[in-house]
């Protein structure tokens, strides 16, 4: 449990920093006094979609993930990254474009910290 726990802080802190990153190249979250609370927000809800939610669809996809070696992965991420948007009204992204570009963002971000804790544990 313990460590579910520090894999959900975890998650959550980079889905926030890479939401950040994508905000600072694409101004696509609303920039008002309560900004730094809006993506720890943001990135809450996403982490929690990415945990539950994305299992689900990478499975249900697998033939298209297959078919392309992988980058229909990438799709799934901008979907996340799309529905976070539609739950939590102030991520407010433009396009889908925008949504797919902050999925391959939170996804680099999210593998290079995987790789460096398996290392690590």
């Amino acid at each position: 449990m313990k460590k579910q726990l520090l894999h959900l802080f975890i998650r959550w802190f980079i889905t926030s920093f890479g939401l950040w990153l994508v905000t600072r190249f694409l101004h696509s979250l609303s920039g008002d006094k309560h900004y730094l609370l809006d993506i720890m927000a943001a990135g809450l809800i996403l982490a929690i979609i990415n945990i539950i939610l994305k299992p689900i669809l990478v499975i249900l996809s697998l033939p298209a993930i297959l078919f392309t070696l992988g980058l229909f992965m990438v799709v799934i991420n901008g979907a996340t990254v799309y529905l976070a948007s539609k739950l939590y009204p102030p991520l407010h992204i433009t396009s889908f474009w925008v949504a797919i570009f902050a999925g391959i963002v939170i996804g680099l971000l999210n593998y290079l910290v995987s790789t460096i804790l398996e290392e690590r544990y």
